[in-house]
């Protein structure tokens, strides 16, 4: 059985598809009779992110990473975001000549960006120079993989897919909920980044329903009183929510996946979104819905062509054993 350290700043509470999968691969390897450790913010001190209040910036001491490290003795570090933790555990294994493996899953440059206006080049920059000691880096679809490959990244590249958990995310009889049919349902963090506007802006019939919080929602909700925003929702409310609605739609045009889109199939819902990474790479057929750079005419599409049985089944191939499966098969490859 193998040691596994993972280092992460991104972790509970926190609500999002990369602490959903960090965490369920842990577990997993943990049943499995691996022994791991997650190194994560909530022992350090951290100050909120900018525009994020409910994010911490971790700051943690050298001394007391370098020190957890030690102690832990791990066979294999992997080291999964490129914020203040990422960085002291890089230092550290450069240091001691130790080999890791990296994971890109948010793109920091296109969101630094719309929200701040900071050059994409300057990002992408620290990106490729954080990166580029990783023995491999992991990644999610074959289309990130050319898109970072065009951008320069250089480490070998490895496929980690994700997974659903499909004792909670699986189709259901629809229900009466006393809204308009059909349900157009949003599940996310409810930011600009997202690009909610263009979903809540449609002029589709039906309700549209957010499921999700985030720095957005007071002035969402606000601008569009007809939507239903639930907040968070966990668990099997979450899975009934889901299985409540009619279809769903990704208005991102910057995420790496998208869990959410697969928790979707996996409830018998076809999905709408953009043509970009992520949606390209999972909705691949008409029946598990549709893209276009015009998002109503994608929900009309999804709607007329999508086929419920077909999401489910698509769905069935995404497990979380599968997921864990190739992270640990990529460990184990590029250890000394």
């Amino acid at each position: 059985m193998a040691r596994v350290l993972i280092a992460t700043d991104a972790w509970h509470p926190q609500v999002s598809g990369v602490v959903r999968t960090l965490d369920t691969t842990a577990r997993v390897l943990g049943e499995w009779g691996h022994l791991v450790e997650v190194v994560e913010p909530s022992p350090y001190w951290s100050v909120p992110f900018p525009f994020y209040p409910d994010v911490p910036m971790c700051l943690p001491r050298a001394g007391r990473i370098y020190q957890r490290i030690a102690k832990f003795r791990p066979d294999h570090i992997h080291i999964a975001t490129e914020g203040g933790i990422g960085l002291l555990v890089r230092r550290f294994c450069c240091q001691m000549g130790w080999r890791f493996t990296s994971s890109y899953h948010t793109r920091f440059p296109e969101y630094l960006r719309r929200l701040a206006r900071f050059p994409e080049l300057i990002t992408y920059r620290f990106l490729k120079w954080f990166h580029s000691r990783s023995s491999a880096l992991l990644i999610a679809t074959s289309g990130l993989e050319r898109e970072l490959r065009e951008r320069g990244f250089a480490p070998p590249v490895r496929r980690w897919s994700r997974g659903v958990d499909h004792a909670i995310f699986h189709p259901r009889p629809k229900v009466e909920t006393g809204y308009k049919r059909p349900i157009l349902l949003y599940v996310g963090r409810v930011s600009c980044e997202k690009g909610i506007d263009d979903f809540l802006r449609l002029k589709t019939p039906g309700t549209k329903f957010v499921v999700g919080d985030g720095p957005a929602r007071v002035s969402l909700q606000r601008r569009y009183p007809e939507a239903v925003f639930f907040g968070y929702r966990h668990g099997q409310e979450l899975g009934a929510i889901y299985a409540s609605a009619d279809l769903f739609v990704f208005p991102s045009r910057t995420d790496t996946f998208g869990v959410v889109m697969i928790e979707a199939l996996a409830s018998g819902l076809p999905v709408a979104a953009h043509p970009v990474t992520g949606p390209l790479d999972i909705i691949t057929n008409e029946s598990l819905g549709a893209l276009n750079n015009d998002l109503g005419r994608a929900v009309a599409r999804a709607l007329a062509t999508g086929d419920s049985a077909a999401c489910a089944a698509e769905a069935r191939t995404y497990t979380w054993d599968k997921c864990t499966r190739q992270f640990l098969a990529n460990l184990v490859a590029v250890k000394p």
